[in-house]
C-alpha cells in the first residue's frame, strides 16, 4: 500500500467551493483501479489549508493509473483552480 500525502492551500474565500467541488471529485477518484480510501481533513489553525491523504494499492495506480486518465481531467477541472500554490504530492510507505 501506499500513502499519497497533498497539502492544499486553497485560494482565500473559495473553501466552500472547494469543499462542495471535492463531494463531486471523491467520486471519481474512489472509482479508479488501485483506490483503496482517502480522508480530506480540514486545518484548524488556518481556515484554507487542508491535507489529503489517499491510499492506493501502488504507486503506479496514483501516477499512471490515475494521472493518465480522463477521469484525472475531470477532477483537474472541478479542483484545481482552487490551488494557491498548486499542491507538492508526497507518496510514503
Amino acid at each position: 500500500m501506499v500513502l499519497e500525502v497533498a497539502i492544499l492551500n486553497i485560494k482565500k474565500g473559495l473553501s466552500v467551493g472547494f469543499e462542495n467541488n471535492f463531494k463531486k471529485a471523491e467520486i471519481i477518484i474512489s472509482s479508479m483501479k488501485g483506490y483503496m480510501s482517502h480522508e480530506l481533513k480540514k486545518c484548524i489553525e488556518q481556515n484554507d489549508k487542508y491535507i489529503l491523504l489517499v491510499n492506493w494499492e501502488t504507486i503506479e495506480d496514483h501516477e499512471i493509473g490515475f494521472r493518465q486518465s480522463e477521469e484525472y481531467q475531470k477532477w483537474k477541472a472541478l479542483l484545481h483552480h482552487f490551488y494557491e500554490p498548486f499542491p507538492t504530492v508526497e507518496h510514503y510507505r
